[in-house]
């Protein structure tokens, strides 16, 4: 039974190092624990070697791990459908997490109800262009000289919660922080077309919970809010408040107001920018050092860090 409106809170993971690992309060790793420590299945999108988002199957915490994280680009789901049914089957507990759509799209594929099935969906902020994403890599090893080792989309570690700068670490030890892909994210024009238009760009969402960053905490709850990372949890559903309470041992919890935690996303899609056909236009024939002068910020980054060389070259004068 679906609630008519979502409860709302707060939600801080009672371990440290857990909230450090994650993208935002801990809340995944909560629930997830969950169901693993009820011999349990968790499926959730990772970052595979090639740099891809790929939704898989885990049962143990090491393969959890590593769900955790954002990833700003569509994962494959293969046949992960397949999979959760033949584990529903097999009446193991399904933890599934993933975009709305990817949700809907597996209770469609599902059919019926399953009181072993837990779906966790995420606030969606668009779903970019897998091709940008990989000009994008191809781009920085190209002035790194080197291979990449790992990519961090948002380094929580070294920049607080409330930053979004991607961290890319290389094989022969350089690692380079930049926002340009986060701009190209933002700026909308690499969102598939389908994003324009989301359904699920609502309070509404076809989840059991809803989680996401807690973009406004220093309203609804500033105690919560030492940059260190919040999540925003909506219960849709009384499986999902059965979910939530099975948790709330394992977290710092609040209840707060659907008012105070309006994200851009929980209202409608963002439109289709002007600028698209012309940034597709540009993506087909331009080098990509060009995309990320006009489009994600670079020009103006190295600006900026021309104007304080200056400014320190005159104080030191």
């Amino acid at each position: 039974m679906r609630c008519e409106w979502p409860e709302v809170y707060a939600v801080q993971h009672l371990d440290e190092q857990v909230r450090a690992s994650s993208r935002s309060g801990g809340i995944f790793t909560a629930v997830s624990d969950y169901i693993l420590e009820n011999h349990g299945v968790i499926y959730g999108c990772i970052l595979n070697e090639e740099f891809r988002a790929v939704h898989v199957r885990a049962t143990d915490k090491r393969e959890r791990d590593k769900m955790r994280g954002s990833k700003y680009i569509q994962s494959r789901l293969g046949d992960t459908y397949q999979s959760v049914k033949s584990d529903l089957g097999a009446q193991k507990l399904v933890l599934f997490s993933g975009t709305s759509c990817q949700i809907a799209g597996l209770r469609k594929y599902l059919g019926k109800e399953y009181n072993n099935l837990f779906c966790v969906d995420i606030v969606c902020h668009g779903v970019p262009s897998p091709n940008v994403w990989f000009a994008y890599l191809d781009w920085q090893k190209k002035r790194a000289g080197s291979e990449i080792e790992t990519v961090d989309f948002r380094n929580k570690k070294d920049f607080g919660w409330r930053r979004h700068v991607e961290t890319v670490f290389f094989k022969n030890g350089k690692k380079v922080n930049s926002t340009v892909f986060v701009m190209l994210f933002c700026g909308h024009a690499v969102l598939r077309p389908s994003c324009y238009v989301c359904p699920f760009k609502s309070v509404m969402h076809p989840g059991d919970m809803t989680i996401a960053d807690y973009w406004g905490i220093e309203k609804a709850a500033p105690e919560f809010d030492d940059n260190k990372g919040v999540s925003l949890v909506l219960i849709n559903n009384e499986t999902g408040k059965r979910l939530f309470e099975t948790v709330k041992p394992r977290v710092r919890w609040k209840a707060t107001k659907l008012e105070d935690s309006m994200q851009e996303p929980l209202r409608a899609p963002f439109p289709e920018p002007a600028n698209r056909r012309t940034f597709w236009n540009d993506f087909a024939l331009k080098d990509f050092s060009y995309i990320a002068k006009k489009y994600g910020g670079e020009g103006m980054v190295n600006q900026i860090k021309r104007n304080i060389k200056k400014i320190k070259r005159k104080l030191l004068k």
